[in-house]
Parts: C-alpha cells; sequence; structure tokens
C-alpha cells in the first residue's frame, strides 16, 4: 500500500442494523477489535429502532402486494442523516442485486473510507423499500448468489476485508499480500502440527528449512490450485511472481515481412528502445532482447543503451537508466534463445506473436495458463515491420492469437503489442 500506520487516513465506517449485538460482538474480537481498539479504523454501531417514531419503535410494515415484512425508509433515513452528512457519507447496502464483491471493490471502498464515512445499512426480512434505495444509497453490494436473513453479515464481511487492508491491523502486511486473491491467485495449502495425521503427512519439502525451496513450492501449489480450482481467475492475475524462470521479450528486425510479404530487415528506432524497455521494466521482464543482423545497427544500440546507462543520461534520468540496462542485443534468433538457454539452463517456452490470423494459434488466456505452469523461462517474439515471418512462427513453441479491440483493426505498433502482451500476462489491479 505503501503507506504506514502514522500516515493512513483513519477510515471510519458506520453500520445501522436492528440487531447491533452481533455487529458489536464481531467487532470486539479478534484482529478488528485490536484494530479499532488502536485506533486505525473507526467503527460505529447504529440500533436502527433509536430512529423510529412511536412507542413500539415500529422499523418495520408489510409489503404492499404482500409477501412478508420490510423495513421502513423513514427510521432508515433519520439513522443514515444522523451518521455523516450528505457530502461527507457513502451508503453500502447490501443485497443480492448488488454488485458482486471482490477483493478490488475492497480496495475502493478503503480509499473511499479515507475520505468519507462509509454507511452500512443492513436490510432485514424481505429487505429494504425500495424508496430508501433509490435516495440514499450509493452502492448495492452482493457478496453471493445465495440468499440470508439480514444485512449484518455481508456487512461484516465487507468491513472485516476492508480493515484488513489497513496497515497495522493484521501484523505483517506481507501475510495480507500473500492471501488469495491479493494478487488475483489462489492461496497455497497450509499445515501444522501433528507432521503425520494418520499416514497424512506434511510435505518434506516445508519441513526442511531449505526457504528457497519452500517459496517454491508454495508458489508451485499456489499456481495448481488456481488453474484446477478457479481457472477464471486468471484473468486478473499477475502471474510473474508465480514463475519458476524468467521472462524473456524478443523484438526481432530481421527475418520480417515487408508490406508486400517478402522477408526484409526493419531499423531499430529510439522509440521502441524506450517504450519497450520501460515495458519490460515495470512489468519485471528480465531481459529485452533487440535481434538484428546488421552489426551498426547493434553498435547504435550499444550507444543508446551506454547513453542512459553511463553518461548524461544516467545523471538525468535515472529511472530511465534502470530500464535502459535491461537491453541486450543479439544478432539472430537463434543466438537470443541459446544465450536464455544458457542463462536459465533450462529451453525457453517460445510464444510468437502475430496480427495475422494463423491456424493453430492459442488464445492469450490459454497460454496465460500454459505459461504458469510450464516451469521454463518465457520468451514472447515481437516481430517489426509487418510481423513475423513464416519460418520464425515454426520455431515457436506456440502462437499466440492477434490482439483485437474489437473493431477490426489490428495494426498496432509493436511498442503497443509488448505493452498489451505484459499486462495481460503480468498485470493485475
Amino acid at each position: 500500500m505503501g503507506l504506514s500506520e502514522t500516515d493512513f487516513p483513519v477510515p471510519r465506517i458506520s453500520v445501522i442494523t436492528a440487531f447491533p449485538d452481533i455487529v458489536r460482538g464481531y467487532l470486539s474480537s479478534s484482529v478488528l477489535g485490536r484494530g479499532i481498539e488502536r485506533g486505525l479504523f473507526d467503527v460505529s454501531v447504529m440500533d436502527l429502532r433509536d430512529f423510529a417514531g412511536g412507542g413500539y419503535r415500529q422499523i418495520d410494515d408489510y409489503s404492499y402486494g404482500g409477501g412478508g415484512m420490510v423495513l421502513m425508509a423513514p427510521p432508515l433515513e433519520s439513522a443514515v442523516e444522523s451518521a455523516a452528512a450528505r457530502e461527507d457519507r457513502y451508503v453500502i447496502c447490501p443485497g443480492p442485486q448488488g454488485r458482486p464483491f471482490c477483493q478490488e471493490l475492497a480496495e475502493d471502498l478503503l480509499g473511499i473510507a479515507s475520505l468519507k464515512r462509509l454507511v452500512f445499512v443492513c436490510g432485514h426480512y424481505e429487505g429494504v423499500d425500495e424508496r430508501f434505495v433509490r435516495g440514499y444509497a450509493d452502492m448495492e453490494i452482493s457478496i453471493g448468489d445465495f440468499v440470508i436473513t439480514g444485512g449484518e453479515l455481508p456487512s461484516l464481511a465487507i468491513i472485516d476485508a476492508i480493515a484488513r487492508l489497513i496497515p497495522g491491523v493484521v501484523g505483517s502486511f506481507d501475510s495480507v499480500k500473500e492471501d488469495s486473491f491479493y494478487s488475483g491467485m489462489l492461496d497455497n495449502p497450509h499445515y501444522t502440527r501433528p507432521e503425520d495425521r494418520g499416514g497424512d503427512r506434511v510435505p518434506e519439502v516445508l519441513l526442511s528449512g531449505d526457504h528457497a525451496a519452500i517459496n517454491r513450492f508454495r508458489r508451485r501449489e499456489a499456481a495448481e490450485r488456481t488453474v484446477s480450482r478457479r481457472p477464471e481467475l486468471l484473468a486478473k492475475a499477475g502471474i510473474m511472481p508465480y514463475l519458476e524462470c524468467g521472462v524473456y521479450v524478443l523484438e526481432l528486425h530481421h527475418p520480417v515481412l515487408d508490406r508486400n510479404g517478402r522477408e526484409s530487415t526493419t531499423a531499430v528506432t529510439g522509440l521502441d528502445l524506450h517504450d519497450i524497455a520501460r515495458a519490460c521494466r515495470a512489468y519485471g521482464v528480465r531481459k529485452f532482447i533487440v535481434v538484428t543482423p546488421l552489426a551498426s545497427q547493434r553498435e547504435l544500440i550499444n550507444e543508446v543503451i551506454s547513453h542512459w546507462t553511463a553518461g548524461y543520461g544516467a545523471e538525468f534520468n535515472p529511472d530511465r537508466a534502470d530500464a535502459m540496462r535491461g537491453i541486450k542485443t543479439a544478432s539472430s534468433v537463434s543466438r537470443a534463445l541459446d544465450w536464455i538457454n544458457g542463462k536459465e539452463r533450462r529451453a525457453p517456452f517460445v510464444i510468437a506473436t502475430t496480427a495475422r490470423e494463423r491456424a493453430g494459434s492459442l488464445n492469450w488466456l490459454t497460454l496465460k495458463e500454459t505459461a504458469l505452469l510450464a516451469a521454463r523461462p518465457i520468451v514472447f517474439m515481437f516481430g517489426t515491420g509487418s510481423g513475423l515471418c513464416e519460418e520464425t512462427l515454426d520455431l515457436a513453441d506456440a502462437v499466440m492469437s492477434p490482439i483485437s479491440g474489437g473493431r477490426g483493426y489490428n495494426h498496432l505498433s509493436v511498442r503497443s503489442a509488448v505493452s498489451i502482451t505484459l499486462d495481460r500476462f503480468f498485470g493485475f489491479r
């Protein structure tokens, strides 16, 4: 998150409920209770009946048209107005008709809670008068496609998810980042004593004391668990931390096609060097390798790298220097792949890209799953000019289907194609 306990704004939350003891009991226990006591976030629980009129403190009435009891709008409105002024509140109504709750939404709500008071309105019985929802709710949130008795449990679930993201609430924020869904992936399995339970033993690697091996085991287990149980999560998961080997990007200037479909050689451009190097650095790519058979072009690239890493450019823009250090040159694809093989001591899994439809090409999501489980270095090949030649495509282990915006136009610059591909595979949130 980048903030410490001292500089993080204190999130403010109110819960309006007809059953305050349920909410207070949960909030007073364990991690949340300690966080509230330490002033890391503030939660007030409001009894809806305190805002009801008449001797019976009535908060519900029969539904027009039949169907059970519904919470009335007037006491809810009074409670919300008492919680915070309109410009200083954000009202949430948990309910099955709402937006599905997820980790990203928890993060958004934490940001809102540092600016405005989050006001949770817990429905009950058949629900809440629709006129209150239309007039006061900023968001309806669903925690799943099922029905439960009231809004107290969904509100507490959402508050719990938000509170875990506040620095200091959970002892180690690193443990929060390892939770399921924080990076888009499921968590790895966990074990405790006894070591042997009826023949079902704790995996030996966890008893080895080899922390590097343990981390590899956990990443592998998390990857396999995500693929087998929740493969749809991969679309928005950042898989880089779960790969056993490095990722490499090759930009080919030969052999590539010209506009007439003939084999050609293209010139290196400064824009490609700078923009692709920055994208590779941002997503954790180990090397951006520019492939050209022309010695003069490789010399030019090395001069540019030197300017930004050892010359005036390094002083002028240290961040750019950091990105430019990731560039390497090679005279051919085979030399580039041999260098990667030697560095990683494993044969790379090569994914070629193309803007043309090609038989046997695979969707990026399929390839993302393959890359996650491959246990090999991952190489993305991008062509300049009018794209990669067939002989180069044939070298690849897989060819990725063309990037498409749905408009039929896919004449992207190589810089754009690299950034889109890296974000699809390695970006999250």
